[in-house]
């Protein structure tokens, strides 16, 4: 079992930056894969960008270039760094923690993102 804590989210202009933390708790952080999905209003959840236990790294065509996972396993933490921010990346933002060795998926509580000028 781990537990997720997102933080980070809010409103930004075009154009703009924020960075998202996800601290976990409870369990060995380095035997997850962890990931950011994101679900705006009408939409279906969308996978956002992955990172593995191993540090490789996979994102959505549409945040190529400006977004950046990267994961701190001394502090337990995942952070997704978004750049270029469009008012099309407005969405609840949700931290993923899948097990690598069960493949059992975890989830934060999201946090609001919010692009508009």
């Amino acid at each position: 079992q781990v537990q997720l804590v997102e933080s980070g989210g809010g409103l930004v202009q075009p154009g703009g930056s924020l960075r998202l933390s996800c601290a976990a708790s409870g369990s060995i952080f380095s035997n997850y894969a962890m990931g950011w999905y994101r679900q705006a209003p009408g939409k279906q959840r969308e996978l956002v960008a992955i990172i593995t236990s191993g540090g490789s790294t996979n994102y959505v065509d549409s945040v190529k270039g400006r977004f950046t996972i990267s994961r701190d396993n001394a502090k337990n933490t995942v952070y997704l760094q978004m750049n270029g921010l469009k008012p099309e990346d407005t969405a609840v933002y949700y931290c993923n923690a899948r097990n690598i060795f069960t493949q059992f998926n975890f989830w934060g509580q999201g946090t609001q993102v919010t692009v508009s000028s």
